[in-house]
């Protein structure tokens, strides 16, 4: 079974579960820092996936990092994905369960990435633009990319624009080699 379907599965009735019992935006939040806390360091990734540590070992693990910290759900949740032996797969399952709420609140998550950072009115500018292609409400985050020399480059799930100086060279680099064949 793939790992995007496993991350559906957990992922999906915490969604339900957490809007049931009124605490979908604290366990909404909790993801998202787990998410977070996954992307900032690997060496608890690598526990997590680490088959030389037993999975009530890794549930206690997560029970003295998250407990008190998290909702009581969210500790639940984290206790249970534990001990049935699939921890490896939680930074999955929040991903998952970050996108699934994005979807059902009618949220876009779109990355721009321009050459120098840019300011409150372009940032209005672009959230405008993803919610003009998109038709939800935009969840814009920033990247600053100094060899995109200019421009700017705009994804928004699996499609990309690409308006940078160094794609528009790319490209015309491109174009100069097929005629010159």
């Amino acid at each position: 079974m793939s790992i995007t379907r496993i991350a559906v599965r957990y992922a999906k009735p915490l969604l339900e579960l957490a809007e049931e019992k009124g605490s979908l935006e604290a366990v909404r939040s909790d993801m998202q820092g787990f998410t977070e806390l996954c992307k900032a360091n690997r060496d608890f990734v690598a526990m997590l996936k680490s088959p030389i540590i037993p999975n009530l070992k890794k549930a206690q693990i997560l029970k003295s990092i998250f407990d008190k910290k998290v909702d009581a759900l969210t500790a639940l949740f984290f206790d249970i994905v534990a001990r049935k032996n699939r921890e490896q797969y939680l930074p999955e399952i929040a991903k998952e369960f970050v996108a699934l709420y994005n979807q059902k609140m009618g949220y876009q998550e779109a990355t721009v990435t321009t050459a120098i950072a840019i300011d409150d009115s372009e940032r209005k500018t672009f959230e405008k633009l993803v919610a003009d292609i998109s038709g939800k409400k935009p969840l814009l985050s920033e990247k600053v990319n100094p060899e995109l020399i200019g421009g700017y480059r705009l994804s928004l799930g699996d499609r990309q624009i690409d308006e940078s100086i160094s794609g528009q060279l790319k490209d015309l680099k491109l174009k100069f080699q097929k005629e010159t064949i």
